[in-house]
Parts: C-alpha cells; sequence; structure tokens
C-alpha cells in the first residue's frame, strides 16, 4: 500500500470516529467517566495482579475501594457545604440591601463624574455586552439540562459508569494487547513511542494538576473559614475545583472571597486580609505546587489547556470538557513528534544547506 493511500485511509478514519463521537455525545458520559476511572485505577489492579491477586478480584477491590473513598468523602463534605448554601440563602437579603444601599449609590457617584458622551459610550457598551453575556449563559444552562446533567443522565452517571469501570478496568491489558495487534507493523514501534509519551503527559498532568486543586482547596476553605468569612467553605472548594482550569479558580474565588467580605465588614482591613490570603496562595501554587507537582515536563501550557476546554465544551458540552485534556495532550504530543519530524527533513534544511544554516538560534 502507497503512502498516500495510507494517508487517505487514516484520513478517511480519523473524520469518521470524530463525526461518531460527535453524534453519538449525549450518550457519552458514563462511558467517558467510565474510562477515564478504569485508566487512573489500572496501574494500582497491576500491581496488586503482579503481587497474585487474581484480575477480577484485584479489580473488584481496587473499585470499591475507589467508591467507598468517594462515597466518604461526600458524606464528609456535603453536610459542610449544604449548611453554608442554607446559610447563603438566609444572608440574600443582607446582599441585596448591601446592593442598593452602597453598591448602586457608589456607582451613581462615580457615574456622574463622566460626561455626558462618556456616560452614553459606557451605556452602550454595556448593554451590548450584557446581552451577549446573558444569551451566552443562556446557551450553557441549556446544554447543561439537554445534555448532561438532566435527571436520566445522571442516574444513567451513576448506574452505569461503575458496571462501564469494572469491566473496563478488567479487561484492559487485554484490549491494550488487542489494539497493540491491530497497529501497522512497519509503524508500531513509532506509534507506541508516542503512545507512551502520551500516556505520560496525560497521568503527569492530570494527578500533578488534581493535586494541586485538592491542596488550594484545602488550603482556601480551611483558611477563610478560620479567619470567619461566611461561605468560606464554600468558596475555597469551588475555587480548588475550578483550579483545573488555569488562573480561573484562583479569580473566581478572589472575586467571590472579596464580594462577601465587603458584604460582611464594615472596615477594610478584612478585605485587606482576603487579598492576602489569595495573594499568598497564588504565590504558592506558581512557585512551589504547580511547578514541583505538575511541571514543565508534561508540555500542557495553560492556555492550551484552556483553548481544549473551551473548544470540548462547545463542541460536545460536559462530555467535551472531560475529554478536552486527553485529547491536548494526544494533540500536543503529535504535534511535537510532527514538529520533529519536519526539523529533520529536507523540508526544514533544504537539500543543499549546510553549517551555515544552523548557525542562528532564537
Amino acid at each position: 500500500m502507497s503512502w498516500r493511500r495510507q494517508r487517505r485511509f487514516w484520513l478517511i478514519t480519523a473524520v469518521a470516529t470524530f463525526v461518531t463521537l460527535y453524534v453519538l455525545r449525549d450518550m457519552l458520559l458514563p462511558f467517558v467517566a467510565g474510562m477515564a476511572i478504569a485508566y487512573f485505577l489500572d496501574p494500582v489492579a497491576d500491581r496488586l495482579e503482579r503481587m497474585g491477586t487474581p484480575r477480577w478480584l484485584s479489580t473488584t477491590c481496587v473499585l470499591l475501594f475507589f467508591l467507598f473513598c468517594l462515597i466518604l468523602v461526600l458524606i464528609l463534605l456535603v453536610p459542610l457545604i449544604q449548611s453554608q448554601v442554607v446559610q447563603l440563602v438566609e444572608t440574600l437579603p443582607r446582599i441585596v440591601a448591601w446592593v442598593n444601599n452602597t453598591a448602586i449609590p457608589t456607582a451613581e457617584g462615580l457615574l456622574t463624574q463622566l460626561s455626558p458622551e462618556d456616560l452614553e459610550r459606557l451605556r452602550s457598551a454595556v448593554g451590548s455586552y450584557a446581552g451577549e453575556v446573558v444569551g451566552w449563559l443562556g446557551t450553557v444552562l441549556q446544554s447543561i439540562v439537554t445534555g448532561g446533567v438532566a435527571l436520566f443522565d445522571v442516574l444513567t452517571l451513576l448506574f452505569i459508569t461503575p458496571i462501564v469501570a469494572f469491566y473496563l478496568l478488567r479487561d484492559w491489558d487485554v484490549m491494550i494487547g488487542t489494539i497493540h495487534g491491530w497497529l501497522p507493523r512497519q509503524h508500531a514501534a513509532t506509534i507506541l513511542d508516542q503512545v507512551n509519551e502520551i500516556d505520560r503527559t496525560l497521568a503527569g498532568f492530570v494527578r500533578g494538576q488534581a493535586t494541586v486543586c485538592l491542596v488550594l482547596g484545602l488550603f482556601y476553605g480551611v483558611v477563610l473559614s478560620v479567619f470567619g468569612l461566611n461561605f468560606g467553605l464554600v468558596v475555597g472548594s469551588i475555587a480548588g475545583l475550578l483550579s483545573f482550569v488555569p488562573y480561573v479558580g484562583s479569580l473566581v474565588g478572589f472575586v467571590s472571597s472579596v464580594g462577601i467580605a465587603l458584604v460582611q465588614y464594615d472596615t477594610w482591613t478584612p478585605v485587606v486580609v482576603v487579598v492576602v490570603i489569595f495573594l499568598v496562595g497564588q504565590a504558592v501554587e506558581g512557585n512551589f505546587l504547580t511547578p514541583k507537582l505538575v511541571g514543565d515536563k508534561v508540555g500542557l501550557h495553560p492556555v492550551w489547556v484552556m483553548f481544549a476546554l473551551l473548544a470540548g465544551g462547545s463542541l460536545f458540552g460536559f462530555v467535551g470538557v472531560l475529554m478536552a485534556v486527553p485529547v491536548a495532550a494526544v494533540i500536543g504530543v503529535l504535534i511535537r513528534f510532527a514538529l520533529q519530524q519536519y526539523l529533520s527533513s529536507s523540508y526544514y534544511s533544504g537539500p543543499d544547506s549546510g553549517p551555515a544554516d544552523e548557525a542562528w538560534r532564537p
């Protein structure tokens, strides 16, 4: 088979796979979640199997322990978060009063200092952006209700995901061996090298970033609660969870905490303390947690991760968000491999290149 026919075959296969996933995107959530669980629990099951435990038993033990830990976390956190949500609902009248008595008069006082032309431009810009934001929020909420968090989808996620995870985890090594047998023989070694690189990149990023999210969530939640900020545990948990998207978690937590502090306290000192807490958290994350736990070796730039999450959510909804990082890791590894091939080919150096052509360095 010629190289052109091989390229056409793999291009058609890739397009057909993408179209199939796009058509079936509304039913993929439990299968994607089950595959993710099986992928991350496979090393533990392999270790138990090497110790002499049958594969089905090691799979059962690992999965039951994972579900036990998940349920334990929910049992411990849900009552605390629920109490703070109830407190938030009870505090809403005070927040509304603060907006009416403080925020709006302050904003009106600032607006009176603007010229009529500037005020009109600001009003038109705010109206335009507000319409766009409302439309975007409506689209997002509609996609959430219809594409992943409806009651039926929640039930399928709860009941089908463990079953999918069990069978995938039990047969993981068998599936990997079968797929290995399907690889084209002349390119099998190269493909396996790239697959190993994808596995290293994905595992390093997700495990490291998950640890960063856990540490930040605990830090913000505990420190804000000890400081006495209302809803500190909820805000800290949300900030830690959203930290999987670079910079988003800290920004959301910072804005929320400062807003709550402005409503809760009558002086500026507590607001400054909240700002300092998030500055310390950002400094620890940027200078210690992310370099030590994630590092640059995984090759996933924060901008590339944010783009992948937004693109995945736009194309496939909530399932796309779950698939975004793995797909970004695959694309990143393939792009680096293609770039290496290009730099070592005559397309880059030219047929008559000499030592002088390699003298320049950026």
